[in-house]
């Protein structure tokens, strides 16, 4: 197995291939069971092809998330605040359900005891979308939706924390009439101070 995979090298149909294989595969067998033979097999490639792009299951799993999370979870703005976060998050939710099968938990879980991992999931996926949470709710106070004072580190903790601590303690994702009361109440806590006539 090469000690630096070459990603310039990569041919992109069979890239696309393996990536889908490894969501597919996931989706089918959960994280866990996931091996790069299977992969390999079911993308009709080399284990040799796999290992040449990236060093671990978890760094190709971690690319199939990134390509399918760019897709499936943007982050709209159509000047409703609350209705663009309810739709991130059930977008969000999306991707964590069934959790027992789901590529992001899976990767989530095995980032827990892999250090490497753990940094490319954070600055590969989780920063970029934090940024973009962060670029909407400025908006929104630009906008006069929220405080201008908000602290928005505080928001993204309470926005989102509830569905992660849901995913964690195997509570169940919220439903769309809590996802509704979820955004209602943390937005409360930043809305702009009434003015005083």
């Amino acid at each position: 197995m090469p000690t630096s995979p070459n990603p310039l090298r990569r041919n992109e149909a069979s890239r696309r291939a393996i990536l889908d294989a490894a969501l597919q595969l996931c989706a089918e067998l959960g994280y866990g069971r996931l091996t790069i033979e299977a992969i390999a097999a079911r993308a009709g490639v080399s284990k040799k092809t796999i290992y040449r792009w990236w060093p671990s299951r978890g760094a190709v799993v971690l690319e199939a998330v990134d390509d399918m999370a760019t897709t499936v979870a943007k982050f709209p703005d159509t000047g409703d605040l609350a209705a663009d976060l309810r739709t991130q998050l059930t977008a969000v939710i999306g991707l964590f359900t069934p959790p027992k099968t789901s590529a992001v938990a899976g990767l989530i879980a095995e980032a827990l005891y892999d250090d490497e991992l753990a940094h490319d999931l954070r600055e590969r996926v989780i920063r970029p979308r934090i940024d973009a949470f962060k670029r909407r709710m400025q908006q929104a106070q630009r906008d006069g939706q929220l405080a201008a004072d908000a602290d928005l580190d505080v928001a993204l903790d309470l926005i989102y924390g509830p569905v992660y601590h849901r995913l964690v303690y195997h509570l169940g994702m919220p439903d769309p009439e809590q996802l509704h009361t979820l955004v209602a109440h943390a937005l409360r806590a930043f809305s702009p101070a009434p003015s005083k006539r």
